[in-house]
């Protein structure tokens, strides 16, 4: 995996540390684009807090801000970065495929009669 998606993927990961940061997202997916006081209506968390978490959020290239009526914010879903996140995840699952098949073939030879 090249340096710069690495680095993408790490962000990805961090931002996704945070459940508040989960629910944002999800209430993205869901919902469609919102500004910081459209999520802070439907989530238990207040509009300052939501702006934070939009903030990290836009850094991993998780959201869009996008400019909307009167100065308002909206933020839409960016999947790019998700994408480089789990192409990380399965280039690991490929790595540990063959040790964990070899291991279980193993201890099935040792466990028969």
């Amino acid at each position: 995996m090249p340096p710069d998606s690495e680095a993408i993927a790490e962000q990805v990961f961090a931002a996704l540390a945070d459940p508040t940061r989960r629910a944002v997202l999800a209430d993205l997916a869901s919902g469609g684009p919102a500004t910081a006081t459209d999520l802070a209506a439907r989530l238990p968390i207040t509009r300052q807090a939501i702006a934070k978490h939009l903030t990290l959020l836009a850094d991993a290239g998780l959201v869009t801000p996008e400019p909307g009526e009167r100065r308002r914010v909206r933020y839409r879903l960016h999947s790019a970065p998700m994408r480089i996140a789990q192409q990380f995840l399965a280039a690991l699952a490929r790595d540990w495929d063959g040790p964990l098949e070899a291991l279980t073939r193993h201890l099935d030879k040792e466990n028969e009669p």
